[in-house]
């Protein structure tokens, strides 16, 4: 197995880049960036500050409902954030920091996720499906996926 960064995680790296949605987002230009993108503003658990990330909806499954695969397993600061503060804000499409509240999905219903997700996006999944199974190797919590519902309140 490899151990040089893929396109993707090389394209993270560059702080400017990966910011760069962020900053749509603040200039309400987020719907420019479709559904599948989305803000989310949380609270961070040591500063007590608001923290931002740009996460991709893998599912929509009603209405007001984002389910966000966490491709760094539970080590994504976003994701301990979201545990322990699940009252967060989200923005996506014409959307702009709508109060929701977040859930870990189970173990069976994050690989339903993942299965449906690489039915229905398989370009996207062979880059997605190394990341998330290199986080679950990586992870000290256990090789499960880490999925998270975002519910609009």
């Amino acid at each position: 197995m490899s151990t040089r960064p893929t396109l993707v995680e090389r394209l993270l790296q560059r702080r400017r880049l990966a910011r760069a949605p962020i900053w749509m987002y603040r200039a309400r230009l987020g719907v420019l960036l479709g559904t599948r993108v989305l803000l989310l503003e949380h609270i961070g658990r040591r500063s007590g500050q608001a923290r931002y990330a740009v996460v991709e909806a893998a599912e929509r499954p009603e209405p007001g409902v984002y389910v966000v695969v966490s491709g760094f397993g539970t080590q994504a600061q976003w994701f301990q954030n979201v545990m322990a503060d699940p009252n967060v804000r989200i923005s996506v499409g014409w959307r702009y920091r709508r109060p929701a509240r977040a859930r870990r999905l189970g173990v069976a219903e994050a690989r339903g996720v993942l299965e449906r997700y690489a039915l229905e996006h398989p370009r996207a999944w062979r880059t997605l499906k190394p990341i998330v199974e290199a986080s679950a190797d990586r992870d000290p919590n256990g090789p499960d996926p880490v999925v998270v519902e975002f519910r609009l309140v």
